[in-house]
Parts: structure tokens; C-alpha cells; sequence
């Protein structure tokens, strides 16, 4: 059975900071603040569907922040799927400085199973610039007092934030794989309007990392995630309209996850001193290891490879002979 969320979006309700980046209307496409009804109606309607196992999502905002009253208002709504095992569980994404044993306590007993920190980076240089309000210690302190109360750990980064580099981006890689999260997101910055990204980028303080770089130290993150056993279960944002027209600059792109992986596999190719090569693949993989307008085959060209390409379906998707 397939796995789905049914997303419940807060949107910017809570957030003790306004981080460089958000502008959380623009990232979510939603305004609104959600009431019990509408967590029902949607759970509802999601649920007309029996071929996915569902769990509630709460997303969009820093939850364990919201008023108090008002995030028992929510979980109360949801918490009967919960209980009648109609759906697995409910998941929820705060900030590190926003968790302590008084609402894991609250959480654990509505029936809330995983809890996703954005951490963004390990590097205070970086958090500090793009005014987090918390440091690295706290990232470490949250996931182990969340991990110690039973929850699954999600963790989120982001790549290319002011003052962030190829190797910073690395380095808090490392990090969050020593916290041993389940999940990861990777999320590459995008520089919205009306923020103070914007206002850096727009006065050439600040030069984001574009698609192509995003997509680059994406495809050194993810192999590290996967090799250490934690599942990357997002690249990049949500395609929307609202993002579109108000992105300045960043690495945004609505095949973001597919680039990834087209670079990913180009690089088991640059692994190996320039030569002749014969590369197989599966055909459902063939597009993906060509690149978009063949760019993949250009980069070999261009760094002295010469690689005749064979299509095999004995391969796995995504998987590479190289002889």
C-alpha cells in the first residue's frame, strides 16, 4: 500500500523569528489559518481513497509554537483517526528552540509519531546570518530529547543560504547524520520577494547558489544520507505559481529531484580517470543519465570522457555498469 500525508498547512503562525528566507505564504500558496472542520473535512476526503496509508501533517509553520490552545484545537481534531488506526499517525514540523519535554509530553499523547526539525544548517556562521535565532547546540539538544520520547526524527536542511558554501553545506550533512534522523528533507534556497534575502541579492550582497550548483552539492548530500541509512524523502520545493512569480534568483526548479539524480549518476561516471567507456543502463533511465538537453553527455565531453551508452533492463532503475 502506498504511503501519502494529508497536509494540513499553518502558515507562519508561531515563528518567534522572520528567518532570511520566508515568506511562508509564497512556500505554502496558503493564508488561511486551518480550523478543526478543516482538518476534518480534508482527512474526509483523503481517506475516500483506500489504496494509500495515511498520516496527518501539520506543516507550514513552527507547531509546537502556535498558541497553546490553538494547537490542542488541531490535534484534537485529528487525533480520532489516530485512535480508530484510520490513519498511521501525525506528523509535525517546529524549529530546535521550540521543543521541550512539556509539549513532547502533548504531542506523544495525541497520537503525533514524527517530528521534523528544521534545522537549515550546523554552521552558526550561517545561522546566525540568516537570523535562525538559535544556534547548532540547540539542533543537537532537540532531536536527542525528540528521539529519547519514542518520535521518529525528520530533519531539514537548506543549501546556498547567505554566508553557506559547497563545504559548509557538507559539513552540516555530517552533522545531521551523527543526530541518526530517519528522514531527511534538502531543500536548496530560493530568494523569495519581500525578504531579506531579497534585500541582499537585490544589493549584490549575496549571490545565491543557482540550479545547476543546487543541483551539484545536492548529488554529494544525498549518497551520503542514503550510504548512512536515512531516507531523503524531499529535494527542493513544491512547484506553485506563487513561487514563480515571486522567486528572484535560487535553485528552483520543477524537476529539481530529477536533476539530482541525473547528477548523481554522471558522477559515478566522473569518479573514473577520463577514458573510453561502455556505460549501461535501463532504459527508463536512459533520459535521466543523458541530462537535460543532454548537459550530462556535454560535462563528459568536456572533462575528456567519451562513453558509448547501452541500454540493459536486467538494471535496476538508476543503476550504472561501467566498463
Amino acid at each position: 500500500m502506498k504511503k501519502g500525508n494529508i497536509s494540513i498547512f499553518v502558515p507562519h503562525l508561531g515563528c518567534p523569528c522572520e528567518c532570511s528566507f520566508c515568506n511562508q505564504h509564497t512556500i505554502t500558496g496558503h493564508n488561511d489559518k486551518p480550523t478543526a472542520r478543516d482538518v476534518k473535512e480534508a482527512v474526509d476526503k483523503a481517506l475516500k481513497r483506500k489504496d494509500y496509508e495515511y498520516e496527518i501533517a501539520f506543516f507550514g509553520g513552527s507547531f509546537t509554537a502556535i498558541d497553546r490552545e490553538y494547537m490542542l484545537e488541531l490535534l484534537e481534531s485529528a487525533y480520532p483517526y489516530v485512535k480508530d488506526k484510520k490513519v498511521s499517525g501525525i506528523r509535525i514540523s517546529t524549529r530546535p528552540d521550540c521543543v521541550d519535554e512539556e509539549v513532547l509530553e502533548i504531542l506523544k499523547s495525541y497520537g503525533v509519531t514524527s517530528i521534523e526539525l528544521g534545522a537549515q544548517s550546523m554552521d552558526d556562521e550561517v545561522l546566525d546570518a540568516n537570523k535562525r535565532g538559535h544556534n547548532s547546540q540547540c539542533v543537537i539538544e532537540a532531536s536527542e530529547l525528540i528521539k529519547s520520547y519514542g518520535f521518529e526524527l525528520g530533519l531539514q536542511m537548506m543549501t546556498g543560504l547567505y554566508k553557506d558554501t559547497f563545504e559548509k553545506s557538507i559539513e552540516t550533512a555530517k552533522k545531521l547524520i551523527e543526530l541518526k534522523p530517519q528522514t531527511v528533507r534538502i531543500y536548496p534556497t530560493v530568494v523569495l520577494k519581500n525578504t531579506y534575502l531579497a534585500e541582499l541579492y537585490i544589493n549584490e550582497q549575496y549571490k545565491p547558489f543557482g540550479v545547476d550548483d543546487s543541483a551539484y552539492i545536492c548529488s554529494l548530500l544525498v549518497p551520503m544520507f542514503e550510504k548512512a541509512g536515512i531516507k531523503v524523502i524531499r529535494l527542493g520545493l513544491h512547484s506553485s505559481p506563487d513561487i514563480k512569480k515571486n522567486m528572484l534568483a535560487g535553485g528552483f526548479h520543477d524537476s529539481f529531484g530529477e536533476l539530482v539524480k541525473s547528477r548523481i549518476m554522471v558522477n559515478k561516471i566522473l569518479e573514473l580517470p577520463p577514458a573510453d567507456y561502455e556505460v549501461f543502463v535501463n532504459e527508463k533511465s536512459l533520459s535521466k543519465l543523458k541530462g537535460n538537453k543532454k548537459s550530462n553527455i556535454y560535462l563528459l565531453i568536456e572533462r575528456g570522457y567519451n562513453i558509448k551508452i547501452i541500454t540493459d533492463n536486467r538494471l535496476a532503475v538508476d543503476e550504472l555498469r561501467i566498463k
